[in-house]
């Protein structure tokens, strides 16, 4: 009887699994739409009052973004007032959407690879996951390792898109 061969893992192909790269710190979000009066207008007094009364420490190390879900005109200082509370504590402040700010942290994780580890390396970019990735990501880690890669691929190891082969 013939052992069963594993091809793929002899293959040397790395996989590059990108939900690996999706961020596991605190994510907070700040909404200004639960200071605004008659859920319209930001009144300045009001809004600093309310400001000072929050306990701030609740936002230690997470990553904080500010938004307004409510369809109001926010003035840009209002922004600027809670960013200046959060310093202090939030391990770092943005300003959108929840998840433009999971978006945000996933391209400075992946901005953070070591491209030496994929040196004349053959790259399977994982496609299917559990989590939906944006495609902003597989842009991001194709123009990370294209300079170094001896080939990028899509897919599974056991089926792939061939994107990049180095001549």
């Amino acid at each position: 009887m013939e052992a069963i061969v594993n091809k793929v893992a002899e293959s040397g192909i790395l996989s590059v699994d990108l939900e690996t790269f999706l961020p596991k710190e605190k994510i907070m979000v700040f909404d200004l739409k639960d200071y605004l009066f008659m859920g319209l207008i930001l009144k300045e007094k009001d809004f600093r009052a309310a400001l000072q009364s929050i306990d701030w420490n609740a936002f230690a190390d997470a990553h904080v973004t500010i938004t307004c879900s409510a369809d109001a005109v926010i003035p840009m200082w209002a922004n600027m007032l809670v960013a200046s509370n959060l310093q202090p504590v939030a391990a770092s402040i943005h300003f959108g959407t929840e998840e433009q700010l999971r978006n945000k942290l996933l391209l400075n994780n992946i901005e953070k690879i070591d491209p030496a580890e994929f040196a004349d390396k053959r790259v399977v970019v994982k496609g299917c996951g559990e989590t939906p990735i944006p495609e902003e990501a597989y842009v991001s880690i194709t123009n990370k390792l294209r300079a170094v890669a001896k080939s990028i691929m899509y897919g599974e190891p056991c089926s792939t898109v061939p994107i990049f082969k180095r001549k």
